[in-house]
């Protein structure tokens, strides 16, 4: 019996997932837990296993096409078997870059097949998000340009040429204005289009838009900014880093916020709307960017973890999170953020909550600084850590003296044990 394959929710936020590439053609016999499409998520990319054992009868969402999830992208079942009664359920899929039409007022969306430009005779349309919206923009037909990818793939200089091979000759010189310049025609549609380069939204960018909106706009958020003397800090990284220890500084941060966290449970915490949730295990999410994003990756009961278990931690998430192969257990639960831009060489900045999260400390660089101790000029390590807080969770002496614990642990190391 015919099986019909959804767009599965691969992660706790994925509302929508974009096919990148089929790993199946139609015709393809697959087997139950085989690789059968790569798609990218919110998160990472991963290959979407069949879960069924069959032929591959139909794909409905072509490479490239941004697909809701649950909604039909493909069907397997036996190769003679009728499956039209299947594909009559198909739900509306937009090709990258565009969106299914809406339903007029009062009626249910119609149900269509995928938005793909249609295929010449004998060949099989393959085109780049990115070239699919240029395309259309620029009112180009695909089935005309010849592809310069992989197998064929229409590519962003595939249309560049086409365009620059499409584009009107300079008209010639008429007289000249009464003031001395000839008028200048207006663009074209395709003259305007080649101004500017369209940089489709990867889905983790969409999804960064709509979560900061939904923290930074109904989230009353409040600062608190302090400066750490990181001296003993420096010194005791220092000495870690002539052991060959791959604890970093960061990582001492890490541990430390922990701590102050296990003493301060207020901050370790999220609104409920009519409840405040307090977590009982500290979970410490650490910002990472990666090529097209930010993910938060996190280190799990890093209050009674030792420095050298965080850093391997660490080690491993950051890793996992550039090759985009982070699992969801790996990137969801976090308790409380840390976002530290200090190895880009910023001093200071605020960060915006991560919901459901109360809190988030950005952390800026160490830098060296003159400091008067004892009426004394001399040269110290300084830090600045600033604290975005929910109003809704804590108040600013709540949050000061969590910063006042966190900032003492910082400047006495030993107090973290």
């Amino acid at each position: 019996m015919a099986s019909r394959v959804v767009m599965p929710k691969l992660s706790d936020t994925m509302e929508e997932g974009r096919i990148l590439r089929w790993l199946r053609n139609e015709g393809d016999r697959v087997e139950t837990g085989q690789p059968l499409a790569e798609v990218e998520t919110d998160k990472a990319t991963v290959e979407m296993e069949a879960y069924t054992t069959g032929v591959v009868r139909k794909l409905i969402a072509p490479d490239g096409a941004t697909v809701k999830v649950g909604s039909l992208i493909a069907v397997i079942g036996t190769a003679d078997e009728d499956i039209s009664g299947l594909l009559t359920e198909q739900i509306p899929v937009a090709a990258a870059g565009q969106a299914p039409p809406a339903a007029p007022a009062g009626r249910a969306p119609a149900r269509t097949a995928a938005v793909v430009p249609p295929a010449g005779p004998g060949r099989t349309l393959r085109a780049s998000p990115l070239a699919l919206r240029m395309a259309a923009e620029a009112g180009l037909d695909l089935n005309t340009i010849a592809g310069s990818g992989p197998q064929g793939r229409v590519v962003k200089r595939d249309i560049e040429a086409a365009l620059a091979a499409s584009a009107p000759a300079p008209a010639p010189s008429g007289p000249e204005t009464a003031q001395g310049a000839r008028p200048v025609p207006a663009p074209s549609p395709r003259e305007e289009a080649a101004e500017f380069q369209p940089i489709e939204l990867s889905m983790m960018r969409r999804t960064i838009a709509k979560r900061l909106v939904q923290s930074k706009s109904p989230v009353p958020h409040f600062y608190l900014t302090v400066e750490v003397a990181m001296d003993r800090a420096w010194e005791a990284y220092q000495a870690l880093r002539e052991q060959k220890s791959e604890v970093t500084l960061n990582d001492i941060i890490v541990k430390a916020t922990a701590a102050a966290l296990r003493r301060h449970p207020q901050l370790n915490a999220s609104f409920g709307g009519d409840h405040v949730r307090q977590y009982n295990r500290v979970h410490v999410g650490m910002a990472v960017a990666i090529e097209d994003g930010l993910i938060t990756p996190v280190i799990r009961d890093a209050d009674s973890k030792s420095l050298e278990a965080i850093a391997a931690d660490r080690r491993v998430l950051v890793e996992r999170a550039r090759a985009r192969q982070l699992q969801p257990d790996e990137y969801t639960g976090a308790t409380f953020s840390i976002s530290n831009l200090g190895m880009m060489g910023i001093d200071e900045f605020s960060a915006i909550i991560n919901p459901p999260e109360a809190a988030i400390l950005a952390v800026g660089a160490v830098r060296q600084a003159p400091v008067v101790e004892h009426g004394q000029v001399k040269v110290g390590y300084r830090m600045k850590m600033t604290l975005s807080v929910d109003h809704r969770v804590a108040d600013g002496a709540t949050a000061a003296s969590f910063m006042q614990t966190l900032k003492r642990m910082l400047e006495n190391p030993l107090l973290m044990a």
